[in-house]
């Protein structure tokens, strides 16, 4: 089983996505675990902080180390048998991609770090996450959506969960997948006063003509 362990101030903003299409049904299989942890269950004062003024001044407040180094230590310890990564969002890390997915889906453990208003002390990025990622060159108000889509995007490598492991082998190519146009019926739509058609090739049940214009038309997304 896939296990995706979320820190976040915000827990419930996952509850309905988790409630729908195929991520629900993997999860009933037991092909994935998700669990979502409130990083205030690991503050230390009775308000419950994560948060505080940044050294040298400026706008905003940061995230403080101790709750989410506490909070990711706790985690560990129960995983110390399994293969575990621990994934910090930040739009200074490392772009992610399907290389990346492809590459996450190896560990049996994913430990992602939501962080929220002007950032995360440093010393999370240096001594506590594995690895920053970024899923975009803009910023975001915090990491939850990252998470949704690093976990909706490794989970889908996972045989079982986009149903027969034939659903993968069929696009994959080598560490990425071959995105190609897709047609359905019927066969012309009526679009701006004209015909719209299928390109022929598809309805001609020739497979290897089809296999090669779909390589031919296609996009390796990497």
């Amino acid at each position: 089983m896939k296990k995706f362990d979320i820190i976040t101030i915000f827990p419930n903003i996952f509850s309905s996505y988790l409630e729908e299409s195929l991520l629900k049904r993997a999860t009933e299989k037991n092909i994935i675990s998700v669990n979502f942890h409130d990083l205030r269950k690991w503050a230390k004062d009775k308000h419950s902080t994560v948060d505080d003024k940044p050294f040298g001044g400026g706008l905003g407040m940061v995230m403080k180390p101790q709750p989410i180094k506490d909070a990711v230590f706790d985690l560990k310890k129960e995983s110390k048998k399994e293969k575990t990564r621990v994934i910090l969002f930040s739009p200074r890390g490392k772009k992610f991609n399907q290389k990346k997915a492809s590459d996450l889906a190896k560990y049996d453990r994913i430990i992602m770090i939501c962080g929220r208003y002007e950032g995360v002390d440093e010393r999370v990025a240096k001594y506590i996450a594995d690895e920053e990622i970024s899923v975009g060159s803009y910023v975001l108000m915090g990491g939850e959506l990252p998470a949704m889509i690093v976990m909706e995007t490794v989970s889908r490598l996972i045989p079982g969960v986009v149903g027969k492991e034939n659903f993968l082998k069929e696009r994959r190519k080598d560490d990425g997948f071959l995105e190609y146009p897709q047609y359905t019926r019927p066969e012309e739509v009526d679009i701006d006063r004209k015909k719209r058609g299928v390109p022929k090739v598809l309805l001609s049940g020739n497979h290897k003509e089809v296999k090669e214009w779909r390589e031919k038309k296609g996009k390796k997304i990497k």
